[in-house]
């Protein structure tokens, strides 16, 4: 299954940022950032983009869409609210 949190941790640490410089980058606190790699807490779609503009990669990249299988998405977006759900709609029509 697709972990987020562990993308953000290999994005991060492959670009050599600290979760401070991260949070700061993305204008998020550290504890909220830290919960997010830690899997404690899911971003919102909106949170992830930022977070993903502060790597320098898009939410394709992030997600490396080639390689999601649609069956691990459907437990993600279960969780979503229906706020969540409109984003990510949006976004997948963007592709």
């Amino acid at each position: 299954m697709f972990e987020v949190g562990r993308r953000i941790t290999e994005l991060r640490e492959k670009r050599g940022l600290t979760v401070n410089r991260l949070a700061n980058l993305a204008g998020i606190s550290q504890s909220h950032l830290r919960d997010i790699e830690l899997g404690k807490k899911q971003p919102t779609v909106a949170c992830l983009e930022y977070i993903c503009y502060a790597l320098k990669v898009s939410l394709v990249e992030f997600f490396n869409v080639e390689s999601v299988d649609v069956d691990e998405l459907s437990p993600v977006i279960a969780h979503l609210n229906d706020t969540q759900r409109k984003a990510l709609m949006n976004f997948l029509k963007t592709l």
